[in-house]
């Protein structure tokens, strides 16, 4: 009980370990691409609830997922009361200099329901790079590939293809809400917020998957621990 109990305490802080940058791929240190798209204005309909979508530029983005936010989650209402139910998650991620300057490793990470937020130390050797982080707000009306967007963890490398995209949801009619993306990485200097229509997403290596493995299986082997002792006869005394 007790070695599990530890391990499932270590495989919970190693869950969210950011792996080093020589682990990372080439792709990594790549800006994202991004170009204009001749894709005409379409509409999408969840769960009785209508959005239009207006394309904006082709994106294919490779990074590392710093941070996550589950749009379900119980605490974020907004979503809830914008009937959005196409922002599935957001993904903070961090590419380019970043990864190149071991920077990304030096900050802390924290969502809110809207936005990434990043605290780091001034570090002239390793600076951090408001153009090289972004919150992804992942956006999609296909349920299959919601759930694999739900899956991507922090410190999973992965590669995003879709299209940068503004929405309205409507609701009987009536708007409820508009949402616009971000155009360029240098939003007020302090990173972006791009709005991605998902086509493709490619988990490429996900560094932290054996230790969430391991608090899995240490959770498993607590439960059989503590139903083998409560099994255990009572020890009589001499």
């Amino acid at each position: 009980m007790i070695v599990s109990a530890a391990l499932i305490a270590v495989s919970w802080v190693m869950s969210d370990h950011l792996p080093l940058p020589k682990s990372l791929g080439a792709a990594v240190l790549e800006e994202p691409g991004q170009l204009p798209t001749r894709e005409k204005p379409f509409e999408a309909r969840v769960e009785g609830v209508d959005y239009r979508i207006a394309p904006r530029f082709t994106y294919d983005i490779t990074a590392l997922v710093v941070s996550t936010h589950d749009s379900d989650a119980w605490w974020d209402y907004a979503h809830r009361e914008w009937n959005d139910h196409v922002n599935v998650a957001d993904l903070c991620v961090v590419w380019g200099d970043n990864v190149r300057h071991d920077a990304y490793r030096r900050g802390s990470y924290t969502h809110t329901q809207w936005e990434c937020w990043v605290r780091f130390p001034l570090d002239p050797e390793h600076p951090f790079s408001g153009a090289a982080l972004s919150n992804n707000h992942v956006v999609t009306d296909n349920p299959a590939l919601g759930r694999r967007l739900k899956d991507v963890h922090i410190g999973d490398e992965v590669r995003v293809k879709g299209m940068l995209i503004d929405y309205a949801t409507f609701l009987d009619g009536r708007q409820t809400g508009l949402r616009k993306t971000s155009i360029v990485r240098t939003d007020e200097g302090d990173g972006a917020c791009e709005v991605i229509w998902v086509q493709d997403l490619e988990i490429i290596k996900s560094h932290n998957r054996p230790w969430r493995i391991a608090g899995k299986a240490a959770a498993l082997l607590l439960g059989l621990a503590l139903i083998a002792w409560i099994l255990l006869p009572p020890r009589l005394d001499d």
